[in-house]
């Protein structure tokens, strides 16, 4: 933790930031391990303060080091500002994406009228981006359960069940096996319905001749997995065979090629050109993936239009599809590593079409 905060503080000294407010739920984590669900962390100039109240302090004591614990039960925002005075603060960042207009009006109202205060956006995210060891080992963890929930659905999936049960027997056998609660709202589309990239699980039942897309993961100690697998119902006609091998062969191909120092945009390219060699260019209509960490979507985004450059320690998803309204669709994802020269594939479900 001590080497992010080193890392924030220099963030805040570019944009001559004397004080820090940090209101995102997922930056108070990743700044101090904490996992409850209240509290604020405050970086003033020489100080480093978490402050919540009676349900957390016990936790927090726990959990945090390196910070001045304090229990506010009420009023926080005046216990703010009066730690800003005591501490000399000037200019306070607060973070534009996390705090609503009300949170905004109460620091304007309570604070000192000397206090300047500075929006910020993404000066805890830019860190998050790249992963350390531990980091990774614990994505990979998160990863493994996906997996293994991944061959568990198979035997469940049947002509007869729905798609919510389904995404339900996902999410039972994941916490079951170590997972602490869903990364997102499950994608399971059956038939027709798996045209719909984010068609969440209904109660649609599953029939003989549909593919079968599942978009889903977990959440284990704070950080996401994310999988996509496609598999068919019985047997493929000519044409499903078709459209899947076309994804597979774009989603296999960025594993090979992707690597660091490599911008997004030629990463997604990778994967669209070939979509679009074989005629289905509007067919694959959103990126080929996006960040993975303490959120299931995070920074950077592998987008045809994001000039961002890839780094080693990036974890990124790969998920080209096709997805034919009135037909059905194909998705196919695994979670990457970059590394210096390639990619670590952290994912290690079976992408060959699965007929069940």
């Amino acid at each position: 933790m001590e080497k992010r905060i080193q890392q924030l503080r220099k963030a805040m000294k570019k944009m001559d930031l004397d004080s820090l407010i940090i209101d995102s739920s997922h930056n108070r984590f990743y700044l101090t391990g904490f996992t409850g669900t209240a509290g604020r962390v405050l970086f003033t100039p020489e100080n480093n303060y978490f402050i919540t109240d009676f349900r957390y302090t016990e936790q927090a004591h726990e959990q945090i080091s390196g910070f001045e614990i304090l229990e506010v039960n009420q009023k926080a925002v005046v216990e703010i500002s009066d730690i800003l005075d005591q501490d000399n603060s000037s200019r306070v960042g607060f973070e534009a994406r996390s705090v609503t207009y009300d949170v905004f009006q109460k620091y304007k109202k309570t604070f000192n009228e000397s206090i300047k205060l500075v929006p910020t956006a993404g000066l805890v995210e830019k860190i998050r981006v790249v992963k350390d060891r531990s980091e990774v080992e614990t994505i990979k963890k998160a990863a493994e359960i996906a997996d293994s929930a991944f061959k568990h659905i198979l035997d469940f999936i049947k002509p007869g069940v729905t798609e919510r049960e389904v995404a339900l027997e996902l999410e039972y056998f994941m916490k079951k096996n170590g997972g602490e609660g869903n990364a997102f709202d499950f994608i399971v589309a059956s038939g027709k319905r798996s045209s719909l990239p984010h068609g969440v699980a209904s109660d649609k039942v599953i029939e003989d001749g549909d593919f079968v897309t599942m978009d889903f993961g977990t959440y284990y100690k704070g950080y996401c997995s994310d999988m996509t697998r496609t598999v068919i119902v019985g047997e493929p006609t000519p044409e499903q065979k078709e459209i899947y091998n076309i994804v597979l062969k774009a989603q296999n191909e960025v594993i090979k090629n992707i690597r660091a120092g490599m911008t997004c945009k030629e990463a997604d390219a990778i994967a669209r050109d070939i979509i679009a060699e074989h005629g289905y260019k509007d067919n694959f209509g959103h990126s080929l993936g996006h960040g993975l960490g303490v959120e299931v979507h995070e920074d950077p985004r592998v987008s045809y239009a994001s000039d961002e450059v890839l780094k080693p320690g990036m974890v990124v998803t790969d998920e080209p599809g096709i997805y034919i309204a009135d037909w059905g669709g194909v998705r196919i994802e695994d979670d990457l590593l970059i590394t210096e020269d390639g990619c670590e594939v952290l994912t290690s479900s079976p992408k060959d079409l699965i007929s069940v």
